[in-house]
Formats: C-alpha cells, structure tokens, sequence
C-alpha cells in the first residue's frame, strides 16, 4: 500500500486547511485510518482516526471540535478538515493504514498502523 498526503501549506492562525491521503496498491478486507503529526523536536502524535465502515471517529483533546476526518473508500481517500488553526497545529502531519482491524475500530497506537505516507507540511502563523 502506497499512501500520499496532500494539502499541507502556510495559512494564518484562525484559517482552515484540508488534508487529503490518497492510497494505491493492495487493499486489506478491513482497515483503519489515521492521521498523526510530528512538530520539530516533538515525537509524533496520534491526531485522528477513523474506521473501516467510516461511522467511528477518535480524536486527540487537542483538536477536538476544530479537526474533522472523513473518508471516501470508493477514491481509497481520507480526509483531514482542520479549521480554527493554532500555531501548535503547527507540524508535519502523516496519513497511516492500519490493515485487519474491526469495522469501527479507531486506532491511536502507532505500531498498528503498518503503512505510512511521507508526510505534509502545516504551518500556522500567528
């Protein structure tokens, strides 16, 4: 599975940014999805997550209310809709795969996530 993050960018606190992750190659009966973020000097962090049958959602406290993931199984798509942008949003954020999982399981362990895309950059200004 190749997965590929799009939408990152520069925009100013208080603005909106929407994160696409576009996946090709073999797919697994039953999987999650997840999006997670790395500030410099920060280890990486869950941010959200959604689950095979899309009608789960999880997120971290800290965008709860302002972050709102969504998927589209038929474009193999997740999507990340980040709004009321703070500073600390600030990072890079990666788009994962965690293949044979249950129907409405949201994972937040990274190590079950098997597949990572590279990564998109989000920069708040303030």
């Amino acid at each position: 599975v190749q997965l590929q993050a799009s939408g990152g960018g520069l925009v100013q606190a208080g603005g909106s940014l929407r994160l696409s992750c576009a996946a090709s190659g073999r797919s697994f009966n039953s999987f999650a999805m997840g999006w997670f973020r790395q500030a410099p000097g920060k280890e990486r962090e869950f941010v959200a997550a959604i689950s095979f049958n899309g009608k789960f959602t999880d997120y971290d406290d800290s965008v709860k209310g302002r972050f709102t993931i969504s998927s589209d199984h038929g474009d193999e798509t997740v999507f990340l809709e980040m709004t009321s942008l703070k500073p600390e949003d600030t990072a890079v954020y990666f788009c994962a795969r965690a293949p044979w999982q249950a129907m409405g399981a949201t994972p937040r362990l990274q190590d079950v996530y098997k597949f990572w895309g590279p990564g998109t950059q989000v920069t708040v200004s303030s």
